[in-house]
């Protein structure tokens, strides 16, 4: 198993993106081809959903996110048509810890295995509009872990 490192520019896009969007969670895709890392700013679109269906979509995205499956394709396609790689799935939890739950097991996994079994997962942790900490988890075969 491959365990793709991000260098510290990406990081510090991903807390730019994060602080941002404060008190709701940001979203976005790392892809890297080559040494060369492009960090993909998402919508986050949980109030959407929740607005047009709040009982299936019970959390706005104050607690929740969710990435337009088309703009994911978009990504997608294109670092799949340049030769390069999905590095990283992100996230931040507004004045909550970083941590991996249950509903970011379920965004990343379909059938219990994630679309992208190499690719990093970052939670990122924003208190009151500023980073508190990070924590990064992989697949490690039955399960995300995280990477210490």
């Amino acid at each position: 198993m491959i365990r793709l490192k991000l260098n510290k520019e990406t990081l510090l896009q991903i807390f730019k993106h994060a602080v941002s969007t404060y008190p709701e969670e940001c979203c976005g895709i790392v892809t890297k081809n080559g040494q060369t890392e492009k960090v993909h700013f998402c919508k986050n679109i949980q109030n959407e959903l929740h607005k047009s269906d709040p009982e299936r979509h019970c959390r706005t995205a104050a607690t929740a996110y969710a990435i337009d499956r088309d703009e994911a394709q978009r990504i997608f396609s294109e670092v799949h048509a340049s030769g390069g790689t999905v590095a990283a799935f992100y996230h931040s939890h507004p004045d909550h810890e970083a941590y991996f739950s249950e509903e970011d097991v379920a965004a990343q996994t379909v059938f219990g295995e994630p679309e992208f079994p190499d690719a990093l997962q970052i939670v990122v942790s924003v208190r009151l509009g500023i980073i508190n900490n990070h924590k990064c988890f992989y697949w490690n075969g039955k399960g995300f872990e995280e990477l210490t």
